[in-house]
């Protein structure tokens, strides 16, 4: 590769959040003549990727996680090192629900695989080692390891698109792609089209586009996607006077997550002082152009979490900050990373279904995706994990 000049280029990244953003970056890097494009403003809040803190753990259901989840701490911490700032905090992580639960031995048997080192708390055990800050149901089990942590996410995004622009790629935002077409004065290459008239060439093409990538591939090929826009809400919640700092970044609190009837999950004390981050994963469905922006679902049974888990120290009657991100998930919440195939053939790689999970992963799906553009594969990825054929096992969807 190496394309030279005006709107010729190696690569071209459709979707500027953290996905695409981290592919630009990787791109970049690797001296390939680098394009992001962004429909709204760069770091806007219409999607995924704003906001004050991610989490980041390597317990998972999925053992195919286990391997991008380390490699990705590394490449956070090389990435920050680069930008001179810091996104990316340790903490310990936690992992709890009823000792039967299936998603909790799930999570017991891939630390135990992947050899994680780990401990099996109790209630009691739980109640001592926090004073009460932290309490579980006698019925409960909490799997304790050192692997947590938080990424503030909007930090992140612009360290890679700074990063990116370091390495020579060109940032466009508010510049919105209509179409994706067949370069039919070049054997291979597309055309991107945006919504001013402008036309790009591109000898490859990535499209990160978050909750509107089924809209803009069924366009481009008539394909729908099993990716669905979800709204769903972080919340803050205030620490009651005199209690702020046992629940702080950097002590023994830990990022969390509770399975059962509702799933919750947490981080401590970061962004906002003395408030805790504890939200519900999911949401509703809607449309990414028409989202209602609300209601908050299941807010009386977070609110009953709260109370019995934090001892009384967290103030549960109603959050204090409350934000809305619009998620893209698919029907087993695992990604989609795959060509576009059709008459695109490996011209056109598409990432998607990344919200809830991915943002920690982001690095290396990023670099992954940057192999799929110069190689046609990626190396030590098992890629079926991640193909839009897994949704239709008798016929691909491509």
């Amino acid at each position: 590769m190496g394309s030279s000049s005006g709107n010729n280029f190696d690569v071209i990244i459709i979707g500027a959040g953290v996905m695409g953003s981290s592919t630009a970056y990787h791109a970049a890097k690797a001296g390939l003549k680098t394009l992001l494009l962004e429909q709204f403003d760069f770091l806007h809040h219409r999607g995924s990727s704003h906001g004050e803190s991610r989490t980041i753990r390597v317990t998972y259901t999925q053992h195919h996680y286990y391997p991008l989840v380390m490699e990705s701490y590394k490449l956070w911490q090389q990435a920050q090192a680069q930008a001179g700032f810091k996104v990316y905090y340790k903490a310990h992580h936690f992992d709890m629900a009823p000792h039967n639960d299936p998603t909790l031995l799930a999570v017991i048997d891939n630390c135990r695989k992947h050899n994680i080192k780990h401990q099996l708390l109790r209630h009691d055990q739980v109640a001592e080692k926090f004073s009460g800050r932290f309490s579980i149901p006698e019925n409960w089990t909490v799997v304790s390891n050192e692997l947590g942590g938080v990424i503030k996410p909007s930090k992140a995004v612009a360290m890679f698109q700074t990063l990116a622009f370091k390495n020579g790629a060109v940032l466009r935002d508010n510049t919105e792609v209509i179409d994706i077409k067949r370069d039919s004065e070049k054997e291979n290459g597309v055309v991107v089209f945006t919504a001013r008239g402008e036309k790009f060439r591109g000898k490859k093409c990535v499209v990160t586009v978050g909750a509107w990538v089924n809209k803009l591939v069924k366009t481009v090929n008539g394909v729908d996607l099993p990716i669905v826009p979800v709204e769903t809400h972080l919340m803050y919640w205030r620490v009651k006077e005199g209690h702020e700092g046992k629940f702080n970044i950097g002590g023994d609190f830990p990022t969390f997550a509770s399975f059962g009837d509702i799933y919750v999950y947490g981080t401590p004390i970061l962004e906002y002082p003395g408030l805790i981050k504890v939200a519900i994963h999911g949401g509703n469905r809607c449309d990414p152009d028409k989202r209602k922006w609300g209601p908050f679902v299941k807010m009386n049974e977070l609110k009953e979490w709260i109370e019995e888990r934090f001892g009384g120290m967290v103030d549960s009657s109603e959050p204090v900050v409350k934000q809305s991100c619009l998620y893209s998930m698919t029907p087993d919440e695992d990604f989609v990373i795959d060509f576009l195939g059709g008459e695109f053939g490996k011209d056109v790689v598409v990432g998607g279904g990344f919200s809830g999970h991915g943002f920690k992963m982001a690095p290396v799906i990023g670099k992954i995706l940057v192999q799929l553009v110069v190689y046609g594969e990626a190396s030590g990825v098992d890629m079926n994990h991640f193909r839009i054929g897994r949704f239709n096992k008798t016929k691909s969807m491509l």
